[in-house]
């Protein structure tokens, strides 16, 4: 039986599609490799969502079929958003690839491989604790995926277009899963979902979030618990008060998208400027070492300079401690589909470079304010790979894997025995960068 090279495109939860797909496919007795060369088969998880995407998923999918050219035996497989939301057109254009699938039956990736007939899924795959899944991000940390799709009717955006209407996960479902991998020494979980705060409200639950870590906060051995991507609209005072649970990480992740009124109307959004910067005033003033990373996308249709200057105020002001940037991409069947483009490309890369020039100057001095500070940080499990490392990179609480910054630990002791190393150390920090600590560790092992 071929090793199998599995490629993962765009976003985290993309990642967990992927480590199911990696544990059906173990289940049945594959194997796998990272070397293309190595590999009898490439399978490519694609991100559809905005352009740029599309654009590495098609650089991704040449890539792979320069590989099989080399060798006819060789299988490529595709499958992903980007197939379900154009599988027709991707068909007609790469017809050397072997195999497509869309987002409906990740778990039974290796059926359809050997062409076993299979009833058809009319909804997007969800997972549940029974699901095999092979955890790529290391020994001690791991995303779990609570929901999929979106209700939202945000006019940008694609998303319910691909995946369909907001299916959460049941919390018992997921307390045994996060149980289940803090059993495997996993020490933080990161919940993902289109909009975690939305949770349990297609089931008719109301404060699901709350809910579901009012239960995860009990799971032993389990030490730090972060929720990604919530929209501010949704955030509740019940929700706030669990966040000052010692092992919920006080990290808030509100894509606000914009602060022009206009904008935020066309958008489909509703909380404009005023609201927003209320939101965070009273998020810091009730969550102790509250954090909060946004997103925002310049560009939109209708957006001239003075609803830039708005947006540019509005960052200066909200001093946000994580912020990213998306330039406007528009995308067929959503409702901002049809409005006239009225920022040039290279307007809105220079809007962008302009908003990341305001928070590199804030984020300078947020990360200026932890010198000499110690801190508690969970080292990344690749880290501890060279028998001798000269220096070990992990992230402290307000750190989201991938996105953030890291801690880099120097001048490291030299020996350490490789399955002994501790999860957590403690950090002196002695230098700040713009988006990430420099530190040295001040004692033995923390948990």
């Amino acid at each position: 039986m071929s090793r199998i090279a599995l490629i993962t495109l765009g976003c985290a939860k993309n990642l967990v599609d992927s480590e199911v797909m990696l544990g059906c496919l173990a289940k049945e007795g594959h194997s796998f490799t990272t070397d293309l060369d190595k590999a009898g088969m490439v399978i490519i998880n694609t991100c559809g969502f905005i352009q740029a995407a599309r654009t590495e998923s098609h650089q991704a999918i040449e890539q792979a079929l320069a590989w099989k050219k080399k060798n006819p035996s060789r299988f490529l497989v595709v499958v992903g958003c980007y197939v379900e939301r154009y599988g027709d057109y991707l068909k007609a254009k790469y017809p050397q690839v072997d195999f497509w699938s869309g987002v409906t039956d990740f778990d039974r990736i290796g059926q359809l491989l050997k062409g076993e007939t299979i009833d058809c899924r009319q909804t997007t795959f969800l997972l549940d604790h029974r699901t095999p899944r092979v955890i790529t991000t290391g020994s001690n940390w791991a995303y779990v995926k609570i929901s999929e799709g979106c209700s939202h009717r945000c006019s940008f955006c694609s998303i319910p277009l691909i995946k369909g209407p907001y299916q959460s996960r049941s919390i018992s479902s997921i307390v045994a899963e996060v149980r289940n991998l803090a059993s495997m020494g996993v020490k933080e979980v990161n919940l993902i979902s289109q909009d975690s705060a939305f949770f349990g409200r297609d089931r008719g639950l109301k404060g699901g979030l709350t809910s579901l870590l009012e239960k995860l906060v009990y799971i032993k051995g389990l030490k730090w618990i972060r929720w990604l991507y919530g929209y501010p609209e949704e955030i509740t005072d019940d929700l706030l008060e669990i966040m000052n649970e010692e092992k919920i990480c006080p990290y808030f992740d509100l894509p606000f998208q914009h602060a022009s009124a206009a904008i935020v109307k066309n958008m489909g959004r509703s909380m404009k400027a005023l609201e927003s910067l209320r939101l965070i005033e009273k998020i810091r003033r009730r969550v102790k070492g509250a954090v909060i990373r946004t997103s925002l996308i310049v560009g939109f249709p209708g957006g001239g300079l003075r609803e830039f200057s708005e947006l540019k105020r509005f960052v200066s002001e909200a001093r946000f401690e994580h912020l990213g940037v998306f330039t406007y991409s528009p995308e067929a069947g959503t409702a901002a589909y049809n409005l006239k483009e009225t920022v040039s490309a290279a307007e809105k890369e220079r809007r962008r470079r302009e908003i990341m020039s305001i928070q590199r100057e804030i984020s300078r001095d947020f990360y200026r304010s932890f010198k000499g500070q110690s801190l508690e940080v969970l080292i990344e499990d690749e880290s501890w790979c060279q028998p001798e490392p000269a220096c070990l990179y992990g992230r402290a609480k307000f750190q989201a894997p991938e996105v953030d910054g890291q801690v880099i630990i120097k001048d490291v002791q030299p020996g350490l025995p490789l399955r002994a190393e501790p999860d957590f150390l403690q950090v002196r920090i002695i230098r700040a960068l713009t988006y990430d600590l420099v530190g040295k560790a001040v004692n033995a092992e923390v948990s």
